[in-house]
């Protein structure tokens, strides 16, 4: 399972896999965001907050939206990839954070899949030290 470390800068929303999907398809359909907020029943700042990747949709989606959109084999492979892509992502919302702090989080997220056992071990050692101290 491949774990995506996404940096947020800034006050803009970032759109996940998922975000994408759900939009790609209400555009694809002519609706707009009350129109699938209506017919997944949710309120339209609800789909919102899903689309830009402040909530997380809701595991019962796959079905309303396979349902409803009849949706093939295909797409609906797709909205799974999509949920797990979202599901798998951990993000840092940098806009507050100090230069160093900003700093440290993109190189860390760039060395990641590099860091071998032992230096993993030792950041989080520290890390623990740290919240418990």
């Amino acid at each position: 399972m491949a774990l995506t470390l996404k940096v947020k800068k800034g006050g803009s929303a970032m759109l996940t896999s998922i975000g994408r999907f759900l939009r790609k398809l209400r555009i694809e359909n002519g609706e707009i965001l009350k129109d699938m907020a209506e017919a997944l029943g949710v309120s339209s700042a609800f789909l919102s907050a899903v689309e830009n990747g402040k909530k997380k949709m809701p595991e019962s989606w796959i079905e309303k939206l396979t349902a409803t959109y009849s949706f093939s084999d295909d797409q609906t492979e797709e909205l799974r990839a999509a949920v797990i892509d979202t599901n798998n992502a951990v993000e840092l919302d940098l806009q507050n954070t100090t230069p160093s702090n900003r700093a440290l989080a993109i190189s860390f997220a760039r060395e990641f899949d590099s860091l071998d056992e032992e230096t993993s071990k030792k950041i989080f050692e520290i890390l623990q030290r740290r919240k418990e101290g």
